[in-house]
């Protein structure tokens, strides 16, 4: 069942040790008890992220985030940081495309005080004009970082071109230009109008009681009225049956950095596509560790890159595929002639049977190790939550992995590696 189908005040188990209740305003708590820690994970997904934005808007969400933290009617900025640091907690937030999320971890006797924190953060932050001033100081330098790291340069690139004409183009934190000309009354405003109820998941995994926890999460959010719409449901997932069109073509921008880092891509699959899994184990065996085929192929035997991957991205209702590769200038034709070799090579003869175990082998134990985590498992209920239709419990997620066979590689491989290419390159003139 969906959570948007749920009723206010219910609580549903989802799989074993996994119960989600819907508070009245449309708020979502969802936990999960895991034996044997001392800990717990919160976070606080909002769903709503950079592509939301207006162009004038560019970098809101982020700038948002940053305020957040910057102080209530009951808290000063040193008081929220101070609260965590006391009892040796981990807190922090960050933007992505389609969410924001603000998270913590800290001993289980001390969810009680996160849960508050986060609270009052998340419905009674000032965001006030002082405040908007100096961390628009420190955006702009964030973005100037950003600027001198090449991978994020090419990335972002590449990102512009092919997704050209749609918010997915636009880079998270925004640029100089369109941070500079962020108000204070926009921001709010943004903030009044997305961070609602019904927009927010609250996740927790560690050593818990769900009850306990619900209670908590309802008071804390209650401030300034924040569940008080008794009508409100919790907005449905975000999912799409076809990802949409990118743009190909090529695109160089001159940096005075020291390699040539470039991405190749071509359009993916969304986030809820079924054959995810095969996706994944593709990815890991074409690019995603040192026994991959591009590592071998570009690092191992020619010498040609120090850094060399390939990565799936998906959205909603968008995605991408593609290998990203940094080089010396004398080597980078060299490098992307053979790349799209071993990309054709993918659409022609697919994976190998040793490849494909290689593959699955490193989904399922990345999978149960990063389960490990309190943190982890936290992300995976927030990510569900808005993305997925339903949760999967771990073994369900491992029997998928192993259905994946090397005609639904090939497959898979020849239909998303043949689509036309995105190339995005950056590096010295």
């Amino acid at each position: 069942m969906l959570a948007a189908e749920q009723k206010p005040g219910t609580t549903r188990t989802l799989i074993e040790g996994v119960h989600r209740t819907v508070l009245p305003g449309g708020l979502r708590v969802v936990t999960e008890h895991v034996p044997g820690v001392r800990s717990a994970a919160i976070g606080v997904f909002v769903g709503v992220g950079s592509r939301d934005e207006t162009p004038a808007l560019n970098g809101a969400s982020h700038f948002l985030e940053h305020l957040l933290f910057k102080g209530t009617p009951s808290r000063s900025a040193m008081d929220i940081s101070s609260s965590l640091d006391a009892v040796g907690g981990e807190f922090n937030a960050y933007t992505a495309r389609e969410y924001t999320c603000y998270h913590a971890r800290v001993l289980d006797e001390d969810l009680p005080m996160a849960i508050d924190v986060l609270g009052d953060m998340l419905t009674s932050s000032l965001i006030t004009a002082e405040d908007v001033e100096a961390e628009r100081e420190v955006i702009l330098d964030e973005i100037a970082m950003h600027d001198d790291d090449p991978d994020d340069v090419v990335h972002n690139l590449f990102a512009a071109t092919a997704w050209s004409g749609t918010s997915l183009a636009r880079p998270i934190a925004g640029t100089a230009e369109s941070i500079r000309a962020l108000t204070r009354s926009q921001i709010n405003r943004y903030y009044k109008t997305r961070y609602t109820a019904p927009a927010m998941t609250v996740t927790v995994a560690g050593n818990l009681v769900h009850k306990d926890v619900v209670r908590l999460v309802r008071t804390a959010f209650s401030r300034n009225h924040f569940l008080a719409d008794l009508e409100a449901r919790p907005m449905p997932p975000r999912v799409a049956e076809r990802p949409r069109v990118t743009k190909p073509g090529e695109v160089t921008t001159a940096r005075p950095f020291e390699q040539v880092n470039l991405v190749l891509g071509m359009r993916g699959m969304t986030r809820s596509d079924p054959r995810r899994y095969a996706l994944g184990v593709l990815n890991a065996a074409f690019g995603g560790g040192s026994s991959s085929r591009l590592f071998q192929e570009v690092r191992e035997k020619r010498g040609l890159a120090y850094s060399v991957y390939s990565f799936a991205t998906s959205y909603s209702d968008a995605g991408m595929v593609g290998v990203a590769v940094g080089s010396l200038p004398s080597k980078s034709g060299e490098v992307l002639d053979v790349v799209r070799a071993e990309l054709a090579r993918m659409v022609e003869s697919g994976l190998t049977a040793d490849e494909l175990d290689r593959g699955r082998g490193q989904m399922r134990g990345g999978l149960v190790l990063s389960l490990e985590d309190t943190g982890s498992r936290m992300t995976r209920l927030g990510e569900v939550e808005l993305f997925q239709e339903r949760l999967l419990s771990l073994d369900e997620v491992l029997a998928r992995l192993d259905e994946v066979t090397l005609e639904d590689v090939h497959t898979l491989a020849a239909e998303l590696f043949g689509r036309p290419e995105t190339l995005a390159v950056v590096g010295p003139s």
